[in-house]
């Protein structure tokens, strides 16, 4: 039997995870690479919340690297400076400057490096990575493909896997591994982009099954952009449209009319279940119809968010029991979040898990472990800890 902090290996020889645990170099403390931005529809908001994070690292614990990814998907050794990633209006979103020098991860037989290649100079070495924190929002970095492309390069990384990241990503199939798994769902249909141009009429038959009202919504986004409130068939064309504007995969789903939306935060564990917060619900004033970009980002607007919830005597606990569940069902490390529709009649609908949420200190995710006694810079720490922890490759 391998001791638990050596890799293992396969039949073949080669190994099948990393040693965890410090840097191999005692003298120097763990390098973290901070990596934001993406090529997504979420862009401004992972930089956002790579502010916050950058901020709440303690320099004294970690030495901290920002890697920002551009819009059109350059790598480049970023600012450490928090007050440079914040929303400063709806019209001033920030976003990672693709100017910067380009930096890149080199494998070898010593471990993985990161390598700064600016223009007229030679390529210069930062030193080895020991984990990686993505803080991606959405495809192409919250979907599994990061974490795939950190697997083969041997690097730990904060959250899950490639397998819970995707699938989790991907709203349809979310909704089929949980009901596989017992979990509670709202009824839904997927329309692609090209189901809707070949055969509409039976797209909105399917819709129509449902029973309006619907929501469309990309499947594979997040941050509520590209989601739309369907009153009847006659808005059905256009809340189709403006979601595939974001995903060719648009999911359509029986909206929970009535119902409370109440979240739930989970951590993994060193050596047991996974952990749950107590949970939050979201309350939407103004003339929001539903969790908007607006209502979530923008300061003015007038959501309000109970921290705990106040629910009915028993249904915290049953709510938390599900959220474990549910981050069991797909496979989740580290950190996920459960969104909840708590029914008028006390039923409770699992809506959604994201393995890499909001992550401000006025987040949902953060001020819910706050509650249950974990601050944002506590938390940031326990993160990186359960990252270090743990190898690559199966486990």
């Amino acid at each position: 039997m391998s001791h638990p902090d050596e890799p293992t290996e396969d039949p073949t020889g080669q190994p099948t995870g990393q040693a965890t645990g410090a840097p191999a170099d005692p003298g120097r403390r763990p390098r973290v690479a901070v990596v934001f931005g993406g090529r997504s529809s979420e862009h401004a908001i992972s930089c956002v919340t790579a502010g916050s994070v950058l901020q709440a690292l303690d320099p004294d614990r970690y030495d901290v690297v920002p890697i920002g990814i551009a819009t059109d998907g350059r790598w480049v050794l970023e600012s450490a400076e928090p007050e440079r990633l914040r929303i400063e209006a709806p019209d001033r979103l920030p976003s990672v400057d693709p100017d910067r020098a380009a930096v890149s991860l080199s494998r070898d037989a010593r471990g993985t490096s990161l390598v700064v290649a600016e223009p007229s100079a030679p390529p210069r070495a930062l030193g080895e990575v020991d984990v990686v924190f993505p803080l991606l929002h959405g495809p192409w970095g919250e979907d599994g493909t990061l974490q795939g492309m950190l697997e083969m390069a041997g690097v730990r990384y904060v959250g899950a896997g490639v397998l819970a990241s995707a699938v989790s990503m991907d709203k349809a199939f979310m909704k089929v591994v949980l009901a596989a798994a017992g979990l509670p769902v709202l009824p839904s249909t997927t329309v692609t982009a090209s189901e809707w141009a070949r055969d509409p009429s039976g797209c909105r038959a399917r819709a129509a099954e449902l029973g309006y009202p619907l929501f469309a919504k990309p499947a594979r986004g997040g941050s509520s952009i590209g989601i739309s409130k369907v009153h009847d068939e006659s808005e059905l064309e256009a809340a189709i449209l403006a979601a595939a504007e974001h995903d060719p995969k648009v999911l359509v789903e029986v909206a929970a009319e009535g119902a409370r939306e109440v979240e739930c935060g989970v951590l993994g564990s060193f050596d047991g279940p996974p952990e749950t917060s107590v949970p939050a619900e979201i309350r939407i004033g103004g003339e929001h119809e539903f969790y908007d970009f607006a209502a979530k980002y923008l300061p003015e607007e007038h959501t309000e968010l109970d921290v705990p919830a106040e629910l009915e005597p028993g249904v915290t606990e049953r709510l938390q029991a599900l959220a474990a569940r549910a981050f069991e069902a797909v496979g989740c490390e580290g950190l996920a979040r459960v969104d909840f529709f708590v029914m008028p009649g006390g039923e409770l609908v699992v809506n959604e898990i994201n393995t890499m949420p909001g992550f401000t200190p006025t987040s949902m995710f953060p001020r819910m472990w706050a509650a249950s006694g974990l601050d944002y810079p506590s938390l940031v720490d326990r993160l990186i800890q359960l990252a270090l922890a743990r190898g690559t490759g199966l486990r």
